[in-house]
């Protein structure tokens, strides 16, 4: 029988004395892991719960690549986040990112880029079934959602993205570039199937909620508590019909999935 491990990680805030004082306070993010940490343990994985303060790179890291050591071909890997979005410049080319930003998760410590998340998934077997679902924003400002009021945008404001690349410049270009040439020397393979469903697009924000990411809280509607039938498609289209067109959830693979895992269910073990 196949393995399914989770790995959910909510951060309602970063640590200002890595973020030039900045705290990025949010209120959902905690409550959308748990949220999902419980779907994930209802359909059968093995869930890892990562909160705030401990939402740095190096336990994300670690879990991650605790996962890989375990995970065979046939098994799944449901990775979600839920906190602050972020860019930085790309410095390897618009072949990489073709709008010249490398996207990251805002993680307590610092920033994570998204070529780091690609890299991590690389040390999975090929045969190994990667989710992903980020409830976070790149970019712009708060939006707000029928029926929430006061809500805030999860987005790294942009002044603080330009302070904050300026400060550690040295740091992610080098990253970027190690991480360019590291892919090059690597096999000939793509990596492991994975399906990402994000919030919003890469120039839209992702609404906070009073309990909920406005996301999270269309995608546990959507779920109906195990009641879904439909495949991943379908599921990404609920989802976008229960939210405003300013806040449009992507639906991107990498690896190249078989047809057989995009006409699953979502979540299938």
């Amino acid at each position: 029988m196949p393995t399914g491990i989770s790995l959910h990680v909510g951060l309602n805030s970063v640590d200002p004395d890595r973020y030039g004082g900045w705290d990025g306070t949010l209120v959902a993010c905690e409550n959308d892991a748990r949220d999902m940490a419980r779907l994930a343990r209802a359909a059968g994985f093995e869930d890892t719960v990562v909160l705030t303060r401990e939402g740095t790179a190096d336990r994300v890291v670690t879990e991650l690549r605790a996962a890989a050591e375990r995970l065979a071909a046939g098994d799944i890997l449901l990775f979600t986040y839920s906190g602050h979005g972020g860019q930085v410049p790309d410095v390897t080319g618009p072949d990489d990112e073709p709008d010249r930003r490398d996207e990251t998760l805002v993680l307590y410590d610092r920033q994570f880029l998204d070529d780091e998340v690609h890299q991590e998934f690389l040390r999975f077997d090929d045969g190994v079934r990667i989710f992903t679902l980020f409830d976070c924003c790149h970019s712009g400002t708060s939006i707000e959602i029928p029926g929430v009021t006061d809500v805030t945008g999860r987005y790294l404001p942009e002044p603080k993205q330009i302070e904050l690349y300026e400060r550690d410049r040295e740091f992610y270009d080098d990253l970027q570039r190690t991480i360019a040439k590291d892919a090059a020397a690597a096999s000939d393979g793509q990596g492991p199937p994975v399906i990402l469903i994000s919030a919003c697009q890469d120039n839209q924000t992702a609404a906070d909620g009073p309990v909920n990411g406005a996301f999270t809280e269309a995608l546990l509607g959507v779920w109906g508590d195990g009641a879904f039938r439909g495949d991943y498609r379908t599921f990404h289209r609920a989802i976008q019909r229960r939210l405003p067109p300013t806040q449009s959830p992507n639906l991107h693979t990498t690896g190249t999935p078989s047809t057989a895992y995009l006409g699953q269910r979502p979540f299938t073990v």
